[in-house]
């Protein structure tokens, strides 16, 4: 009898799955960031160096516009919106919601590609000079970066359109949003540093 009842008893649930996506994307956004920080250290320790003897850091005929660079940093805090409407969306079951931010999202990241694209047509800047060496393998590294979370943020929304992320189960896009962010935080410090303090 009591082995009747045992047997009559629903299986027991899943283990719960290790978020492995998750804290992969942590890792790598860590060292990202890390790696980034380095770079802009060197080109600010660069810069201090050479302002302290009393030169000037832009060779002459260069001048590094605010407004493309500011304008890609309004885009990308536009896009932190977007990038976690798409995650609560998919969290709501929302999918018609969820792919338009994504959507939203993609476009906005492709615009702050165009802005920095255009800002390099503007500054004048050779690539075989100390200076120009660092910002562009500063802000190009960063469009790597931005291609990288684009390409991430596609993949999840196939997913998505797929149906393996819908209501609690979202850990694919929430990775996503945590690449991205780290992609915006690492484009304010490039304003900061390159843009706006020159």
């Amino acid at each position: 009898m009591a082995a009747d009842a045992a047997l009559a008893l629903p299986p027991a649930a899943p283990p719960a799955r290790p978020r492995v996506l998750l804290v992969g994307t942590a890792l790598a956004a860590g060292a990202t960031f890390m790696a980034f920080a380095g770079m802009i250290g060197l080109y600010l320790g660069q810069r201090a160096a050479v302002l302290s003897q009393g030169g000037t850091w832009l060779p002459d005929g260069v001048h590094i516009p605010l407004t493309p660079g500011g304008i890609g940093m309004g885009t990308m805090l536009l896009s932190a919106v977007t990038m976690w409407w798409a995650v609560d969306a998919v969290g709501r079951n929302d999918r018609p919601s969820a792919y338009l931010a994504l959507g939203i999202t993609v476009m906005f990241g492709l615009a702050v590609i165009n802005a920095t694209t255009f800002l390099y047509t503007q500054m004048g800047l050779a690539i075989h000079t100390k200076v120009g060496l660092l910002i562009y393998t500063i802000t190009g590294a960063h469009l790597a970066m931005i291609v990288a979370g684009l390409v991430f943020a596609s993949v999840m929304t196939f997913r998505t359109l797929g149906g393996e992320y819908h209501g609690r189960d979202r850990e694919g896009l929430v990775a996503a949003a945590l690449f991205w962010y780290a992609t915006i935080a690492v484009n304010a410090v490039i304003w900061y540093a390159i843009y706006v303090t020159k």
